[in-house]
């Protein structure tokens, strides 16, 4: 009779893409598979998710995964983007659609009650971000007709994890990432919360439950899920800043207070596993250097992807503009000469963008090591200039396999984990 070799399943639901993989408890993806969705609209005509194709996937694919005579399944858990709220009653069942995040607010929130926003947005650690402010959506939901069919309201990680462990909890990752819902100086939900606290899935502190022999995770926040891996296995200090569309650093090590200025340039905090705050900070970098490159490349030509790093650069960075804003898109394009100087010192700008945010970050609690993993670890202009405008830091490009999906399963693993997650490459 064959081996079976034990794995652990993970969700990893993303906004475009939903995964899954099956880990090697020696953290190996020994299986994977994608999924795409088309987006359906809520009552309001504005896109969201399509709950119940989702689901459906995901049972399926259990069920699936189940049935391979080559594995054993010894856990399974859920990643998943935040910010989004599914509203069940007493079964279970979904009584509204998923609600798009990116969906303008259309109940205000009496933030005059509570402090002000400026006092509001300092105690839940929640810069006013409209429904990513995901809390706000439960006191929108309250006026809404479907509202007395709700038994429980849980984040979408979460209901995702109910559907296979039939409990429907709320754990901290979720509760902690900007949703306006957590107060950070008590350490317990926000005073506003407690008119529909009974209606909230209440809060586990346990990362996983046991079930005929199979742990079984609760889901948590994809962004505090990719910490996970680098928590587990660095020693020392260290800020990983991971780098996508947003560029977002995270200090699990600064431990003061959010202020009023770090507030207003996008700093907020999130909740690790153990309930511990994490400092971070937020650049909309991937995105600005999409849309910038394909400006240049549209005025001049060519592939950004065929320019060569050359140390030329570094004369620019001697006039690092270190502003949380844009600078270079109302820059003249025609001031220069190809698309190579023209990137160059578009890369400057950016990065100057980017060390503003981290010395956020950095100024009350400095590290030795700057970990910098997704799209920019690959980018020699990003990484080397980092390195050149923090010359006492040690600057590494990080590489972790699905670093969100190994999370998660860290997570629900009772055993020993391999010394060998991280790949590093200095600068």
């Amino acid at each position: 009779m064959s081996i079976k070799t034990p794995v652990i399943a993970v969700f990893d639901i993303g906004k475009t893409n939903k995964k899954v993989f099956l880990w090697s408890t020696a953290f190996e993806v020994v299986f994977e598979k994608q999924q795409h969705f088309t987006e359906i609209v809520d009552e309001d005509g504005f896109a969201c998710e399509d709950l119940s194709a989702l689901q459906q996937w995901i049972v399926s694919t259990f069920t699936e995964i189940c049935q391979m005579p080559e594995f054993e399944l010894i856990g399974l858990n859920f990643s998943a983007y935040g910010a989004s709220f599914v509203y069940v009653d007493r079964m279970g069942e979904p009584v509204a659609p998923l609600y798009n995040y990116l969906k303008p607010v259309l109940t205000p929130f009496p933030y005059a009650d509570y402090g002000g926003e400026g006092e509001f947005a300092r105690k839940t650690a929640s810069p006013i971000l409209g429904n990513l402010n995901s809390g706000l959506q439960v006191y929108a939901a309250s006026f809404q007709a479907f509202w007395p069919e709700v038994f429980k309201a849980l984040h979408f990680p979460n209901y995702l994890a109910s559907l296979f462990t039939g409990k429907l909890f709320s754990e901290i990752t979720s509760i902690g990432c900007h949703t306006a819902l957590w107060d950070f100086d008590l350490g317990q939900y926000h005073p506003w919360v407690s008119a529909m606290e009974d209606r909230l899935a209440p809060i586990s502190r346990e990362t996983c439950i046991e079930i005929d022999g199979i742990h079984y995770g609760l889901g948590l926040h994809d962004s505090s899920a990719a910490l996970v891996p680098y928590l587990r296995s660095m020693s020392a200090g260290f800020v990983l800043l991971s780098t996508g569309t947003w560029c977002i650093a995270m200090h699990p090590f600064n431990e003061f207070p959010l202020t009023a200025h770090e507030l207003a340039n996008d700093v907020l905090c999130y909740l690790q596993p153990n309930g511990k705050a994490v400092k971070s900070s937020r650049l909309f970098g991937g995105h600005f250097h999409d849309e910038q490159v394909a400006r240049m490349e549209g005025h001049f030509g060519g592939s950004f992807q065929d320019l060569r790093f050359s140390e030329r650069v570094f004369s620019l960075s001697s006039s690092f503009s270190t502003v949380f804003e844009s600078g270079f898109a109302a820059r003249d394009l025609n001031d220069f000469s190809d698309l190579a100087s023209a990137y160059d010192q578009f890369m400057v700008d950016l990065v100057g963008q980017q060390i503003f945010s981290l010395n956020l970050l950095f100024k009350d609690a400095p590290v030795k090591q700057l970990l910098v993993d997704g799209g920019f670890s690959k980018n020699e202009w990003y990484m080397r200039l980092l390195a050149h405008a923090f010359p006492e830091m040690e600057i590494y490009a990080a590489e972790v396999a699905q670093a969100s999906a190994l999370g998660a399963a860290l997570l629900v693993y009772q055993g020993d984990v391999p010394n060998n997650l991280i790949q590093l490459k200095r600068y």
